[in-house]
């Protein structure tokens, strides 16, 4: 049976080099390079939907990119956010297909670990509620943690986003270790009636050991296909991560 697995891809470290030289110059018409150009190309590609990340610091991606990719592109639009009325008010105003809520700290370099929903509920669950009815289907980015598992589905999301940089960032016995941990959440959330995604530090090289975790939908991946892109070009690194997600087994 073919894999129906989809790919959204994340197009944050477009804007990152762009953000380098023209951060204060974002209406120069040399401010390169275009967040939609790189959107557009990756679908053309084959990419599911377009993934980005509006931080409170605006390190990269701004408002005006948000309203500009949810106007032009043609497949999906999964907005990352931390859960701030702030960035709540632009959510529910640009209309996302898919939100995926996220920790957020200022300090850090990329996002570094799962979000604690069970420790926020409440919170977590008032912009639940308030995008979901406003059309936009919602996904927690955490840890392969039965109780965040719970915690979501508890909550109302959608989905669940599994973060794979533990995954990523091990070998031998210890990815083995964590590869069991995400078959238990990815079963758990199934059994709760959630879409199983998966994210963060995925490269063409590592996801064959990520396949024996089951019910994965959607792959949300971003630097290593811009970092590809830089030598071989984004269709070409789209189109290369696509054919190895081609080989996930359906399950």
């Amino acid at each position: 049976m073919p894999s129906n697995l989809l790919l959204g891809v994340n197009v944050d470290h477009v804007v990152t080099l762009r953000q380098a030289r023209y951060r204060q110059m974002l209406d120069s018409p040399n401010a390169a390079p275009s967040v939609l150009a790189a959107a557009l190309l990756a679908e053309q590609a084959g990419a599911h939907s377009i993934t980005i990340h509006l931080r409170a610091d605006r390190r990269h991606i701004q408002d005006a990119d948000v309203f500009l990719l949810r106007q032009e592109i043609k497949t999906k639009l999964n907005l990352e956010m931390g859960n701030t009325a702030e960035i709540l008010a632009i959510a529910l105003k640009a209309k996302p297909d898919f939100v995926c809520m996220v920790p957020e700290n200022r300090e850090e370099v990329t996002t570094e670990g799962g979000l604690d929903v069970a420790g926020q509920r409440e919170a977590l669950k008032a912009t639940v509620q308030a995008l979901e009815a406003h059309g936009t289907r919602v996904s927690m980015f955490i840890d392969p943690d039965p109780a965040q598992v719970r915690a979501s589905a508890e909550i109302g999301a959608s989905m669940i986003e599994l973060h794979t940089g533990t995954f990523a960032n091990h070998i031998g016995a210890e990815r083995a270790s964590e590869v069991a941990r995400l078959q238990a959440a990815a079963a758990l959330g199934k059994s709760l009636g959630l879409q199983i995604n998966a994210g963060h530090g995925l490269t063409t090289s590592n996801l064959p050991d990520l396949w024996p975790v089951p019910h994965l939908a959607e792959l949300n991946i971003g630097h290593h296909i811009v970092s590809r892109a830089i030598f071989i070009g984004l269709e070409a690194a789209v189109k290369e991560m696509l054919a190895v997600m081609a080989t996930y087994p359906a399950k």
